[in-house]
This record gives C-alpha cells, sequence and structure tokens, in this order.
C-alpha cells in the first residue's frame, strides 16, 4: 500500500463501475424535463455562449460550428473534474486513460488535418520569422518536439493538477486522529479552504485545456 492506491479504481462483484462516474452529470442535470429554463440553465446558456464567443475568435469567423467540440470538451472535463470533489467518487480525470485519450486523438486529428491540406503552412511553422540562417536546423528540431509532446504536456497538466490538490486533502486528512481538538477545528478550516481552491483548479484546468486545443486546432488551419 502506497500513498497513490488511495487513487486506484476499486471495483465491487467484479464489475469496474468506476468509470460510471464520467456520465453521472447526464443524470445529475436533467435540463429536458424544465418547462421555464431554471437558474442553472440560464449560467449555462451564459457560459457557453461567452466560450463561443471567445473561441470563434480564436478559430476565426469561418469556423462557428467548430466551437461546439471545444465546448462540449470543457464541459465534460468540468463536470468529471467536480464529480471528483464529492466523497468516494472515482476521479476519471485525474488518471492519464482519460487524459490522454481526449488529448492525443484531438493532437493527431490536427496535425493529420494540417499537413494533408496545409503542407507548405506547416513546413512554415517549423522555422519562426526572422530566425537566423544559422538556427533553422535547431528551430526545426525544437518545434518539432515541442509538438509531438503536445498531447502529453495536455494529458499530465490535467492529470497532475488533478492528483496534487486530492493527495494533499488525503495527506491532511489522514493527520486528523493524531490532533488535538483545538488543530482538527483549524484543520477543518485549511480543508475548506483547499476543497474551495480545488474547485477553481477544477474550473480553470478544463478551461486552459479546452483553450489550448484551440490553439493548437487554429495553427494547422
Amino acid at each position: 500500500m502506497n500513498l497513490f492506491s488511495s487513487f486506484d479504481p476499486s471495483a465491487n462483484w467484479s464489475i469496474s463501475s468506476n468509470w460510471i462516474s464520467t456520465a453521472m452529470c447526464l443524470v445529475m442535470i436533467p435540463s429536458m424535463f424544465w418547462l421555464i429554463p431554471s437558474r442553472l440553465n440560464f449560467i449555462w446558456i451564459k457560459i457557453t455562449s461567452t466560450l463561443h464567443k471567445e473561441f470563434k475568435t480564436l478559430l476565426g469567423p469561418s469556423s462557428t460550428g467548430a466551437t461546439l467540440i471545444f465546448i462540449s470538451l470543457f464541459a465534460f472535463i468540468l463536470m468529471n473534474n467536480f464529480m471528483g470533489l464529492f466523497p468516494y467518487i472515482f476521479t476519471s480525470t485525474s488518471h492519464m486513460t482519460l487524459t490522454l485519450s481526449l488529448a492525443l486523438p484531438l493532437w493527431l486529428t490536427f496535425m493529420l488535418f494540417g499537413w494533408i491540406n496545409n503542407t507548405i503552412h506547416m513546413f512554415a511553422h517549423l522555422v519562426p520569422q526572422g530566425t537566423p540562417p544559422v538556427l533553422m536546423p535547431f528551430m526545426v528540431c525544437i518545434e518539432t518536439i515541442s509538438n509531438v509532446i503536445r498531447p502529453g504536456t495536455l494529458a499530465i497538466r490535467l492529470s497532475a493538477n488533478m492528483i496534487a490538490g486530492h493527495l494533499l486533502m488525503t495527506l491532511l486528512g489522514n493527520t486528523g486522529a493524531t490532533l488535538s481538538i483545538w488543530m482538527v477545528e483549524i484543520l477543518i478550516i485549511v480543508q475548506l479552504l483547499l476543497l474551495l481552491l480545488e474547485s477553481a483548479v477544477s474550473i480553470i484546468q478544463s478551461y486552459v485545456f479546452a483553450v489550448l486545443s484551440t490553439l493548437y486546432s487554429s495553427e494547422v488551419n
């Protein structure tokens, strides 16, 4: 048993039901049953319209419908991040199985689209404008490496941020049994502040993942 074993998927009755948490948001938010849009619906419509305007600026005016995939990606990661903040619920976004499954197909699609349709542009992108001729071979190597590691950095950034906060809360929670009553009260306040921080990290990380995916898409188009 090690510290990271608390993040291991656990299964009962020989059925791995942990990944069901990725689809629980569909059960928790039945907006289709509302006759009049609720306040939650109004908030969500406001968020999606703001994201649509921002992604449209990054992608260009010709790709209006392309923002839908990035808004859906943001919503999916945000719901999974928040589900992980509830007790006894499996945090799927803290595992590279999910984060790499989101990042790798996106990056591979962008690369294939760029190299097939805009080959000259992709070659030109390997050497930034104004690079001295002596440094050109090095810049090609650096740009190629930075392109190749993009899906890894996307996946690791999301999972590492999710694990870090949960791990800190687990470490602090395990010390509660050995503390005095006054220290436990301070510990609870610290845990609540950490939970607030984790909520902010959940929103920020899903936004960062979606924005970086949008930027990678706009580079090849």
